[in-house]
Parts: C-alpha cells; sequence; structure tokens
C-alpha cells in the first residue's frame, strides 16, 4: 500500500507559466537547452541546466554548475515569480497529444516506498547521472525534476480527477511549441482524504519514467537524515516529487537502434549471418506492424527480420528464464546486435547509440544517409503490460527500451525540501 501525500508545490505565476516550463533536463544535448533557453531568462533549463551559461569546456558536473543552479532558482523565484503554496495540495496534469490525453495526480511519494520496492522499477541506474542529480537536490534544496508513476485496475481515482477538471478552472492551460498541451488544476483541499484513500486502493506503483530522479531522491534524503539529528521521517526530504498516471492512457513509443558498421563483414556476408536466425524480407515497411518484427534500414533500403520459427516451443521462446529475454530488445541484442555486429554490452558499447521514437524513422534514414551509422533497426514498442510485468518480476529491461511521450514539464510544479 504505497504512501501518497500533498505538498507545498513551488509553481510559476500563471503568466509566465509557458515561459518557464521547460523540456525535461535530460532530453536535450547542453547545446540544444542553451538554444531553448536563449532570451528567455525566466527557462527552467537556466535551473536543471545551468551549464548551459558556461563555456562548452565547463565541466557539467562541478561544484560551480550546482551553485549556480541553485543561484538561477532564487533569482527565477523572485523575478518571474515563483509562488509557494500556502497550504500542502495535490495537482492535476493533463497532457494532450495528436488528440490524445492523460491525465495524472501530483503528489509526493514515500522514499521508503521506493526503498523497499512497493514503487517496483524497471531499470537500472547509472552511477554518474545519479550522482548529478543528488548534487543538484542537495545544493538547490529542490526536486525539480518529476518522476512518471503508473498504476493500474483502479477506476473510481479517474472518476475522481474527472469531477474535479469540470468543477474547477486549470491554473494553467497552454501549447507548448512542440504541439503538447498542458494542464495544471490544483484538487481543492477538502478532498485530499479523498486522494489519499483512493490511492491506497492500488496494489502496486510502477516508475515508467524518472528512475534516476527516484534513486537521487533517495540518496538525497540519506545526506539530509544524517545531517538532522531530530529526523522523524515526516520531513519533506522523506517524499520525491511524481505524477500518478492510469497505465490504461499511457502510451509508449520505440526506443530504436543505430549500429556504426557491419562490423567488417561485407554486405552479402553480413546477410548470411542474418538469415541463421532471422527470416528476411525485402521492401519492408519503415516499422514494423506487430511484436516480433523488426525493419532494418541498410543502403537507403527497409528490410523485414522475424526470428525463425525454431526459436520457439508451444509459442514461447526456446531457453528464455526470464521475462526480459522475451522482449523484443533483448531478442535483436541476443540474436543479432552482439553475435553479428559485436554490440557486446548495449549500455557500454561505442558502436550503437539510441535514437528514441519521438525522432521517427526519419532520423534513422538521416542517420544511415550521413554516412555516421552504417544499418538501424525499427523495433515495435514494448507495452505497459511487459514493463509491469519486467517490475512484478524484479527484473530490469534492457537499456534505452521504453519511449514515453508525451512528456511532463519541468518548471510547473517543485518540489522544496530542507537537506541542510
Amino acid at each position: 500500500m504505497a504512501v501518497i501525500r500533498p505538498f507545498r508545490a513551488l509553481r510559476p505565476a500563471k503568466a509566465v507559466a509557458e515561459q518557464v516550463a521547460s523540456v525535461p533536463y535530460d532530453v536535450v544535448s547542453t547545446d540544444e537547452a542553451r538554444h531553448l533557453a536563449e532570451n528567455n531568462p525566466f527557462s527552467f533549463l537556466r535551473i536543471t541546466r545551468s551549464e548551459l551559461e558556461f563555456p562548452n569546456s565547463q565541466d557539467p558536473y562541478s561544484t560551480e554548475i550546482y551553485a549556480k543552479a541553485k543561484a538561477n532558482l532564487e533569482t527565477i523565484a523572485k523575478n518571474a515569480p515563483l509562488l509557494e503554496e500556502e497550504d500542502a495540495s495535490f495537482y492535476l496534469y493533463r497532457l494532450t497529444m495528436d488528440g490524445r490525453s492523460q491525465t495524472g495526480i501530483a503528489a509526493t511519494f514515500s522514499v521508503d516506498d521506493y526503498d523497499n520496492n512497493i514503487i517496483l522499477k524497471h531499470e537500472k541506474t547509472r552511477k554518474v547521472k545519479e550522482d548529478d542529480r543528488t548534487n543538484h537536490i542537495i545544493t538547490t534544496g529542490a526536486q525539480t525534476g518529476v518522476v512518471f508513476l503508473t498504476y493500474k485496475g483502479v477506476k473510481s481515482i479517474s472518476a475522481l480527477t474527472s469531477s474535479v477538471m469540470t468543477s474547477v478552472e486549470p491554473l494553467y492551460a497552454f501549447t507548448a511549441p512542440d504541439g503538447i498541451k498542458h494542464e495544471v488544476w490544483q484538487i481543492p483541499l477538502d478532498l485530499n482524504e479523498s486522494i489519499v484513500e483512493e490511492v491506497r486502493k492500488v496494489k502496486n506503483l510502477y516508475i515508467a519514467d524518472g528512475h534516476h530522479r527516484a534513486a537521487s531522491a533517495s540518496r538525497a534524503r540519506a545526506v539530509a537524515k544524517e545531517n538532522n539529528p531530530a529526523h522523524r521521517g515526516s520531513e519533506d526530504y522523506n517524499y520525491f516529487i511524481a505524477v500518478l498516471f492510469p497505465a490504461e492512457e499511457l502510451k509508449i513509443l520505440p526506443y530504436n537502434r543505430v549500429v556504426i558498421d557491419l562490423n567488417n563483414h561485407t554486405k552479402d556476408q553480413f546477410f548470411s549471418k542474418i538469415k541463421e536466425n532471422f527470416e528476411l524480407t525485402e521492401n519492408a515497411n519503415a516499422s514494423p506492424a506487430q511484436k516480433g518484427e523488426f525493419s532494418m534500414l541498410l543502403d537507403g533500403k527497409w528490410y523485414g527480420l522475424k526470428l525463425k520459427p525454431e526459436h520457439f516451443e508451444d509459442g514461447k521462446l526456446k531457453g528464455a528464464t526470464s521475462v526480459g529475454e522475451t522482449l523484443d530488445v533483448s531478442i535483436l541484442q541476443n540474436f543479432l546486435l552482439e553475435p553479428v555486429l559485436g554490440v557486446d554490452d548495449p549500455r557500454t558499447s561505442k558502436r550503437i547509440d539510441f535514437i528514441g521514437g519521438i525522432r521517427g524513422t526519419a532520423e534513422l534514414e538521416k542517420l544511415t544517409t550521413s554516412g555516421k551509422f552504417g544499418v538501424a533497426f525499427s523495433l515495435y514498442p514494448v507495452t505497459v503490460e511487459d514493463l509491469m510485468k519486467i517490475s512484478d518480476a524484479g527484473e530490469v529491461m534492457p537499456p534505452k527500451s521504453t519511449w514515453f511521450e508525451p512528456k511532463l514539464r519541468d518548471g510547473l510544479l517543485t518540489h522544496l525540501i530542507e537537506v541542510e
């Protein structure tokens, strides 16, 4: 039974909300962040990616970077302004993209629940990325990145959120430059206990996106706890900010792959190697039509791939001992990328890169046409059900398996904590 708690949000005045709100810190490079924040002194990227105000030669993980983030938070809070709520509240956050909407409850969730696997994960985290956001939280005294949680099976939560949206005016309602509409409502305080009771009915919560944000909140809590001899367990640093969405409203896009070259194979040798395990067809669609199928781009031509029937028994992958091994991303890795193209560890290999589905297959064509990469693979997206099965089994997905879209914007709701 997960713990959910209202919080006193730091949020922009309505007139500047669109100006403050920014894309998540981890979906853009420093140069892209610098471009997006250009001529906008209130862009939240100046807080989440404060290295954009330094030369490229500056170490992005230096103490100066985090000190600048804190200074920028204070400056933007004063000048934008950003307002801190007097009362702890829950919020609704609705995202609309291409006519499809998803609505979640913005709240704070227990770090203990994260540590004790009441909130389930499906990804491993990288220490360098954890270190970065942990230092950012500790220095700024704020959780600026929102975790994306999901759940299944409790229809009454959606009924409650729908009633709020029809009876309360939104705090914010704007369409970002990428065409995604963002709307935020403050839930009336007299519904706080109802929200808590409804979420208690949820069996499991799952991290959909934001594993590094959640892990960093846990590490920052450990620091705060050590620095506080009067620690009680109820302090704000014991909770992390997240938005909880119903699983049936979510959409996962594929996370595609590009590989540098054919690993010293000629084209004929490469095809011969592939055909040992896969059925290969020419003139395929750029995107596979269903699970178990892959599209491969080589020399400007799309090919279809499908693992041969002899690898299955009673509809199940032979030799698979885990849920993760049956995922398309694992099949591609284990039967082609590693044995044929030499991508031994996709987490560390320099031979591979990952292209989020929002960029589409046109990006794969661009990268291979440019000569930067030799071959590309378009995958069918992982499902939310796959994610939950992996999490329930205590397993982790291969790296870069899921790309959730649309994404929450940073800056609309921030959780302030006291670390020192």
